[in-house]
């Protein structure tokens, strides 16, 4: 197994993963990003995220996106928007490397926090990112606006 920089190659197997991901959390037909959006906002000329594969006989079994944020409290940190391994390669440590890498990446750029959202019932997730030593805070709600409740609250 390799993890590398995602390629314009790459991008409908992320896809796919990000749809896969989509079904897992049971949001089915939430998924808008086209290979195209992919494309123009991580691998233009001013990136908005940067995107790992996990890579096993040539095969992509894995992807990890992410990018900078700003806090307030602690200065440049790097959000991990999703990390995703395909269903069947789930169990063979292609999640742990692929979260390896992220933290990496952020380690060696001088992040002082890498935060990251998780359902309240991906059991399995929560648990490896507690042994890992990341703190899930119960008490933070996450907040969506969708651009359809932008309109609205605008009166648009």
């Amino acid at each position: 197994m390799k993890i590398r920089e995602v390629e314009k190659e790459d991008l409908p197997k992320v896809l796919d993963l990000i749809h896969e991901l989509a079904v897992f959390e049971n949001e089915p037909d939430a998924v808008e990003v086209t290979v195209a959006d992919l494309e123009r906002e991580g691998l233009g000329e001013n990136p908005l995220f940067h995107c790992l594969v996990a890579e096993v006989d040539d095969k992509i079994v894995g992807t990890a996106l992410f990018y900078y944020r700003f806090s307030t409290w602690k200065g440049r940190s790097l959000h991990l928007e999703d990390l995703i391994v395909k269903a069947s390669e789930r169990g063979k440590g292609y999640g742990e490397a692929l979260y390896k890498k992220v933290m990496e990446f952020a380690y060696n750029r001088g992040i002082k926090r890498v935060a990251w959202e998780v359902l309240d019932w991906n059991e399995g997730a929560i648990r490896f990112y507690e042994r890992s030593g990341a703190k899930v805070m119960g008490e933070w709600r996450v907040v969506h606006f969708t651009r359809e409740n932008i309109k609205k609250y605008l009166n648009k």
